[in-house]
């Protein structure tokens, strides 16, 4: 029998997994997700930032495939800017969305990324798309990645609508650790992006900052 001249694990499929999550408040959103990457069973970075920024007022966030979803989030970039000189003003949050919905319907059979867009405009305030396999749809919050399986219960049960910029930090920050404490694909650090009309604020929580809770 002939030798292969490759290693069988080239041929293998890596599985991908992250938690990613976005929430709408009253002026605008607040958009969240951990930084570990990983290849199957190995971590290959700890502290990646998976929130991109597509423009001054519009960003998301990446699961699936790393390459893939950066490559995705840097060509909508460069179209949204060519489209905001255009225009001269800030794009919308749904302009940006359905960039990133064009392209990953078009290259749904090649690319694996999923990305929640995630802004606020003078037209429609706080905004969060899932734009997954060429899906668009608004929701009030969304979750994806392999740790969000782990708290669709929580998130159910835990939403109500009106909550503060505040509120959704929190709520951002507990679905995040708790899906961390969960899938072997999510942890390390929590990135945070809340967007208004003033302007963006990041913040990151450390891991040893991350709320406990009483089965970990």
């Amino acid at each position: 029998m002939p030798l292969s001249s490759e290693p069988s694990w080239l041929n293998c499929e890596v599985s991908t997994g992250t938690t990613i999550m976005a929430v709408e408040f009253e002026g605008g959103v607040v958009i969240g997700s951990d930084s570990r990457v990983s290849a199957g069973q190995s971590v290959v970075n700890r502290v990646m930032n998976k929130l991109s920024r597509l423009h001054d007022n519009v960003y998301c966030a990446l699961s699936g495939s790393a390459a893939d979803a950066q490559a995705v989030a840097d060509i909508v970039d460069y179209q949204l800017d060519l489209h905001s000189i255009a225009m001269g003003r800030l794009p919308l949050v749904r302009s940006a969305a359905n960039m990133v919905k064009d392209i990953s319907y078009k290259y749904k059979e090649e690319l694996v990324a999923h990305l929640i867009v995630a802004g606020w405009d003078k037209r429609s305030g706080g905004q969060v798309f899932g734009t997954l396999g060429g899906l668009l749809i608004r929701h009030p919050f969304a979750v994806g990645g392999s740790g969000s399986t782990y708290i669709y219960g929580y998130v159910d049960a835990t939403y109500r609508p009106g909550m503060s910029k505040e509120d959704c930090l929190q709520f951002t920050t507990n679905a995040l650790s708790l899906a961390m404490g969960r899938d072997g694909s999510s942890g390390g650090v929590v990135y945070l992006v809340s967007i208004t009309e003033k302007g963006t604020e990041e913040k990151v929580v450390l891991g040893n900052n991350l709320p406990q809770f009483f089965d970990e």
